[in-house]
């Protein structure tokens, strides 16, 4: 892996994700759907088991980014935000339906 991200803390206090990552998604100033869309694409691009870090700052990925995961079959391994950005780290499945 290329690009490996620094230590985040979550909102929640929840433990660290090792938010490393294969590829990553500059999604912040796309409305829905486009963060996905783009996502979807960058995927496909990948080899199973990689990673795509993804950074939205349309609230309504939060929604749209676990929705799309379990359609798809990818995994959604973290997710965080802060004040204005939403950040999603999402692992390629096998074979997916969705992209």
């Amino acid at each position: 892996m290329d690009e490996r991200d620094e230590d985040r803390t979550s909102q929640a206090g929840a433990p660290e994700a090792d938010w490393s990552h294969d590829a990553a998604l500059d999604a912040r100033g796309l409305q829905c759907p486009l963060p996905v869309l783009k996502a979807r694409k960058a995927l496909a691009a990948l080899r199973p088991g990689e990673r795509l870090l993804v950074e939205a700052t349309d609230p309504m990925a939060r929604i749209d980014f676990p929705h799309y995961c379990a359609e798809s079959g990818h995994r959604l391994i973290a997710a965080e935000a802060d004040a204005t950005i939403y950040r999603f780290l999402i692992e390629r499945a096998e074979a997916s339906a969705g992209g």
